[in-house]
């Protein structure tokens, strides 16, 4: 039996989840639970048992000095709520951790048992994987759900997606199997400048979170270091013609995809999402999109600058998944 003592009565809660590892391209998931324990001052209330779940050689404690004591950190996954004010307040639950090691049905259960007894009535799951998506245009989230009664009445797809999987996806079909409603939003990474991290994609993630829940989500300096990002990369792919090249191509098939949705329903609904966020703000290896493992900048250069790989040719480059999502 799960006891939460302290933890007060929630107002229409929701789960907000993301995990560090596999499903976490750029740390751009995890980056955005962060952001909101930052934002909302969130206080951790909950921790799993770290001997249960992680491979302590896979991933290692933390030794820290703390007014002269030694003390050790260990990888584990926590939970902690906040309330987003506004005309309707709101708590979510929020699961940051680390994709566990082993014993990953257990890890699933116990996380639906906090669940069941904080009342929560939707789980998020937040994941970033590695897609053909050029960083100069505005990052793909796909919003999907194994439930199909959800799916149209939250606007979602209904994910299709077969291959291989990690604890978002786990999370997710549990969540399914226990009746208890669930999304993924997937953010795409670009391949070629996979290091963390990426305030794009953790931007992007939350402006879809903000939708998805109808809330207000204070952005703090992300927008600045969103830009202050693509600058730099749009400096390192400069440097290598092919980089420059491989990125226009990239550009123009995601142009091209996206010519039929220019109507003027998606322009006024952007700018009414715009509005909204101008208005309503207050102050203040991983995944692929077709299961497998990408590429990263590496440090190649004499100064020891990140640069990013020699790209396929353009012709040979592999294509998105059909929803550029993994479950």
């Amino acid at each position: 039996m799960i006891e939460l003592e302290g933890v007060p009565e929630l107002i229409d809660p929701v789960m907000v989840a993301a995990f560090e590892g596999w499903n976490d391209a750029g740390d751009a998931a995890s980056t955005a639970v962060a952001h909101l324990e930052r934002e909302f001052k969130g206080e951790v209330f909950a921790a799993l048992d770290a001997e249960d779940y992680y491979d302590f050689q896979v991933n290692r404690p933390t030794v820290f000095m703390d007014a002269g004591v030694r003390k050790i950190t260990w990888p584990t996954t926590r939970l902690s709520v906040v309330r987003v004010g506004g005309e309707k307040p709101r708590d979510l639950v929020l699961v940051r951790g680390i994709e566990p090691s082993m014993r990953w049905r257990s890890f699933c259960n116990e996380l639906l048992g906090f669940a069941h007894e904080l009342g929560v009535e939707l789980v998020v799951i937040l994941g970033a994987l590695l897609g053909d998506t050029p960083h100069t245009r505005p990052v793909p989230v796909s919003g999907v759900t194994s439930d199909p009664d959800l799916a149209q009445r939250m606007d979602l797809e209904e994910t299709k997606y077969e291959g291989p999987t990690g604890i978002v996806g786990v999370l997710q079909e549990a969540c399914t199997h226990a009746g208890v409603p669930a999304v993924s939003l997937w953010a795409a990474v670009p391949h070629y400048v996979s290091q963390p991290p990426n305030p794009k994609a953790t931007l992007a993630l939350l402006n879809r979170l903000e939708d998805l829940l109808d809330l207000r989500i204070p952005q703090g300096e992300l927008p600045e270091d969103a830009r202050a990002w693509q600058v730099g990369v749009d400096q390192l792919a400069a440097e290598d013609s092919e980089v420059a090249e491989y990125v226009q191509t990239l550009e123009e098939a995601r142009d091209t995809a996206e010519l039929p949705e220019a109507s003027g329903e998606a322009i006024a609904r952007e700018f009414e999402r715009y509005l909204r966020r101008r208005d309503g703000n207050p102050p203040g290896g991983h995944a692929t999109a077709d299961g497998g493992d990408g590429g990263s900048f590496r440090r190649d250069t004499p100064g020891g600058k990140n640069r990013p790989p020699k790209p396929p040719k353009p012709d040979a480059a592999e294509g998105d998944d059909e929803d550029g999502s993994e479950e």
